[in-house]
């Protein structure tokens, strides 16, 4: 089937007249138009006029999670104000959890001519997972990057937060007041994020308070999989919960909620991502925030120098988390001091 301006244009999202102003190379068109309709003529296949030909595809693959969790949106825009600096375009495939569904993505992108692919949180973070399509990309000569995950001995750059760091970051603020019996909920282990976030989560309880409780409990990143962690780890007496994911937090709120708790009166509440809406829930959620823009910024340079033939070395760049501290967290109950009742100081 051919490929009409009137597609181009809903592609794009602009008229069949902005179309044929940017295919004529005619002045009146914004630069933000003017891409959309190019990277349309790109993904469509339509055929450009002449004395656009000379002008290359500059697609980057993206292939990221579902867009139901806030955080994916967030990087999906990071990555794709960082490939428009150097002039390119982001083709984006999302996906469900699984080596199927990312393999079709591949397929899909390479088809489109990309120049590379970011990958976000792909199987690359499952330590049990089939990479041999990463293998067979790089053998391919496409230039790859990974974000929030690792493969051992691959040739390629990953871009991470530092999980470790952001448990630290979370057990010191609640030790600080004055919890010593944390839980954290957390994902499956065999993900790379979700083994860092557990190790880290132990070594930081026993560098604050060696003397306190530990307990862990492996969910789903879900607010269903939150408010399961919650019923568990609240029934073995944590004060404080440190959720591995904004959504997996407001599960835990939930749960909490639903045993007759409040939060942060009888429970405090930890969550991480730092998903701007999260200043908005009830309470709004003390977080650990990525810092997506650094991870975006430095996986879209990576791939690019890549491209451009000076690729760097390969290995693991590690960005620092920030604590965001909101209304989720207070102290240990069992440490406030007990008010007496007018009553008694008569």
């Amino acid at each position: 089937m051919s490929v009409r301006l009137s597609d181009v244009a809903a592609y794009a999202g602009v008229s069949v007249a902005t179309v044929s102003r940017v295919l004529n190379a005619r002045e009146g068109v914004s630069a933000a138009a003017r891409k959309s309709v190019l990277t349309a003529v790109d993904v469509l296949g339509y055929a450009r006029p002449t004395l656009l030909q000379s002008r290359p595809r500059r697609l980057i693959g993206v292939i990221i999670g579902e867009l139901s969790n806030p955080i994916f949106p967030l990087y999906a825009q990071a990555i794709d104000r960082n490939l428009d600096a150097f002039g390119y375009s982001q083709l984006l495939s999302t996906r469900q959890l699984g080596q199927p569904a990312e393999q079709a993505s591949i397929d899909m992108l390479q088809q489109q001519g990309v120049s590379g692919i970011i990958f976000v949180s792909g199987i690359h973070s499952d330590t049990t997972a089939e990479t041999a399509q990463y293998h067979n990309l790089r053998q391919a000569g496409l230039p790859l990057a990974f974000i929030n995950g690792a493969i051992d001995d691959f040739d390629a750059i990953f871009v991470s937060d530092d999980d470790m760091t952001a448990m630290d970051l979370a057990v010191r603020h609640l030790t600080a007041l004055g919890h010593t019996h944390i839980g954290l909920a957390v994902g499956p282990i065999r993900y790379v994020p979700a083994a860092r976030k557990l190790r880290g989560f132990h070594e930081a309880m026993k560098r604050y308070v060696p003397h306190g409780t530990a307990e862990d409990q492996t969910t789903h990143y879900s607010v269903e999989g939150g408010q399961s962690a919650a019923a568990t780890l609240a029934q073995r007496g944590c004060t404080a919960i440190i959720a591995a994911s904004d959504l997996i937090a407001l599960g835990v709120i939930r749960g909490a909620r639903s045993l007759g708790l409040d939060v942060p009166e009888d429970i405090s509440v930890v969550g991480y991502d730092g998903s701007p809406i999260m200043a908005f829930t009830d309470p709004p959620l003390t977080t650990i925030q990525q810092p997506m823009d650094a991870i975006s910024q430095a996986a879209v340079r990576a791939l690019i120098e890549e491209i451009d033939g000076a690729a760097g070395p390969r290995t693991e760049l590690l960005f620092t988390p920030e604590l965001i501290v909101r209304n989720s967290t207070s102290s240990n109950p069992a440490s406030r001091p007990i008010r007496s009742s007018p009553s008694s100081r008569l």
